[in-house]
């Protein structure tokens, strides 16, 4: 008996055993039964289904510790007939194949299933990244035992119960000591120090007092050169700089370059949320189903990915890849006639596999997509075209000078040949310059014309969806160099899988809410983090190190035990911090009423301020300019 997640999958499976024969909840033939679940059939048992002391909300029996977990039937009547049919199956089976996803998540959902099931004979597993006939066919081929992946079933189910543990207890204290009896605190293990980070960001930006400051930058020649030692707190230091090196002449002293620039990463599934983010304004969760859905057409790889990276032994797989990409072919031919097919190892590396590699192309094309799944496989097809094309020769130059005892630095970039990045439309006929600096000699020295700027300091912007994804991708840390992020990801809180639906939950809470593309935190939500004393609850860093350990599970390299131990302490910590807090109250505000409220405030605003000046047409002297348009 096969047994997948979903029956779309189950029915691809199928066709190529043989499996033909359409029954009651599965497909039969050629001596294969291949049958489905929805996703979760089984969930962890509520607080009430241990004891009846817990069926009620009171803080005096908390915390609630069952000494074993039990697994349940979700309360559904399409998934007890299924689960039925499939009980049935296993208990005639000779073998159990677990087609199911192939992740910590598809791991867990299979395993309480056959478990649920009194499943007892022989179990292989199917390990496969994407639904080609080639794939597929592939991983049947070669089986392997459901054994090897005990660890990975051990980390999701410690995920699963540290998450029952702490949602279930946090939540019940938080409700019973803030909640007024009205007004439910949902508390989560990577969902609260999520919300944290937008609460935090947010008081930074209402709280952020401009300062003024001055820099001072001087032209030579054409080229900007600023002061390396940055900003000045007042006027007169600039102006005392100033006056000291006006009537000196600049030097350059040394000039570097960096030649070449490699092409962009492959996708994981958070880059490819934070790029659709950002290109279309997709939402997390949207992009996700999107992916999903690719991948179930079988024109894409598993998407729940946290890797950049394709094992060698893909290395040969290429040339199939890009010959299958039909509408890419003008940008294809290059790589396939062009002699050996670039290897870099920025794209191929064994050691950065995790359960599968990076989101690429099957080679299998299908003109049947929405306009939405064409834009997210065009981002897909086009970054691992540009994986096989040349670096692309830039000019990046940085010239140091010196004018007396001061150095002032210029920097300057010019695309000299564009290499990859013709595959995202850029125009070869006309050089991409940036800030280009004329060329300077070693030693040279000449008079220039230095300037006091004034400035002021700018707060942080507010968290876009991307922005936030990359926030928890980073444990909350500011990481711009890719190589570092990159080794920040087993820190990161959350799965690339959960990392959307976290985002949803917030909103669906009223935690936080959308503004354009900015998220905002609610006054619930930054009521509910002020609330929160304990930074084991709230601390991105925290939670961060946690996800390191369930990582560790699944690597064999952590005993499920130990944090199982550890589990217990922190709840009860949290729990009797909240028992013996001081008592207020937190109001869950509507959605609805907020932005009324919102809205109000902005009229308000609006009628006691200053009209803005109109500005009259400069052509004709007639009408006014309006904000935004480029042409009178």
């Amino acid at each position: 008996m096969c047994i997948a997640e979903k029956p779309s999958v189950a029915k691809e499976i199928a066709n190529i055993l043989g499996a033909t024969t359409r029954r009651n909840g599965y497909l039969e033939g050629n001596g294969y039964c291949v049958t489905w679940t929805f996703g979760h059939l089984c969930s962890l048992q509520e607080p009430n289904e241990y004891t009846e002391k817990w069926k009620q909300w009171n803080l005096s029996v908390l915390p609630m510790i069952p000494s074993k977990f039990r697994i349940k039937l979700i309360d559904d009547e399409g998934i007890k007939k299924q689960f039925a049919i499939i009980e049935e199956l296993v208990s005639k089976a000779e073998m159990v194949i677990n087609c199911g996803d192939a992740g910590q998540e598809g791991e867990l959902i299979q395993r309480w299933v056959l478990t649920k099931a009194k499943c007892n004979v022989p179990v292989k597993r199917l390990w496969i990244s994407s639904l080609t006939e080639e794939a597929i066919r592939e991983g049947f081929d070669k089986l392997m035992e459901s054994k090897d992946f005990d660890t990975l079933y051990a980390a999701g189910s410690a995920r699963a119960i540290g998450d029952w543990l702490l949602g279930m207890n946090a939540t019940r204290a938080y409700t019973l000591k803030y909640g007024n009896g009205k007004n439910v605190l949902s508390i989560g293990r990577v969902q609260t120090p999520t919300l944290a980070l937008v609460v935090e960001r947010q008081k930074n930006i209402e709280n952020f007092k401009p300062e003024t400051y001055w820099e001072i930058r001087t032209d030579y020649r054409g080229g900007l050169f600023s002061y390396t030692r940055g900003r000045f707190n007042t006027k007169a230091e600039a102006e005392a700089l100033l006056e000291k090196i006006q009537t000196q002449e600049l030097e350059i002293l040394i000039e570097r370059k960096k030649a070449m620039e490699s092409p962009p990463k492959l996708f994981d599934l958070t880059l490819l949320q934070v790029e659709c983010n950002r290109k279309y304004a997709f939402t997390a969760d949207n992009t996700l189903k999107i992916i999903q859905s690719l991948y179930e057409k079988k024109l894409t790889t598993y998407p729940r990915v946290d890797t950049n990276f394709l094992p060698n032994d893909q290395y040969a797989k290429v040339p199939g890849i890009l010959k299958g990409l039909k509408p890419y072919e003008n940008l294809v031919q290059p790589i396939l006639t062009g002699g050996k097919i670039k290897k870099s190892s920025k794209v191929f590396n064994d050691k950065k596999i995790t359960d599968h590699h990076a989101i690429i192309p099957t080679g299998v094309f299908s003109y049947d997509m929405s306009p939405d799944e064409k834009r997210v496989y065009d981002l897909v097809a086009r970054r691992f075209i540009a994986a096989f094309y040349p670096d692309c020769e830039i000019a990046n130059t940085t010239v140091m000078a010196k004018i007396g005892e001061e150095e002032f630095k210029a920097t300057g970039k010019q695309i000299i040949d564009p290499a990859w990045r013709v595959v995202f439309g850029v125009n070869t006929d006309k050089q991409n310059d940036e800030n280009v600096l004329p060329v300077y000699e070693k030693g040279e020295h000449g008079p220039h014309t230095p300037e006091i700027l004034e400035k002021e300091t700018q707060p942080p912007k507010y968290y876009t969806e991307a922005d936030l994804l990359r926030a928890m991708e980073t444990a909350g840390k500011q990481v711009e160099d890719e190589e570092l992020r990159d080794l920040m990801k087993e820190n990161g809180i959350g799965r690339p899988s959960t990392r959307a639906g976290i985002i949803e939950t917030l909103q669906k809470r009223h935690y936080i809410r959308k503004d354009k593309k900015r998220l905002l935190a609610t006054p619930t939500g930054i009521e509910l983090i002020d609330t929160i004393q304990n930074d084991l609850l709230k601390s991105a860093e925290l939670t961060g190190q946690w996800e390191k350990k369930l990582r560790m599970i699944e690597d064999g390299k952590y005993e499920i035990n130990g944090f199982m131990e550890e589990l217990k302490v922190m709840v009860n910590e949290i729990v009797h911090r909240v028992k013996y807090a001081s008592a207020k109250t937190i109001t869950v505000v509507p959605e609805e009423e907020e932005k009324k409220k919102t809205t109000e405030k902005k009229k308000r605003t609006a009628s006691t301020a200053t009209p803005a000046p109109v500005l009259i047409c400069p052509k004709c002297g007639q009408g006014s300019v309006v904000k935004g348009k480029t042409a009178w």
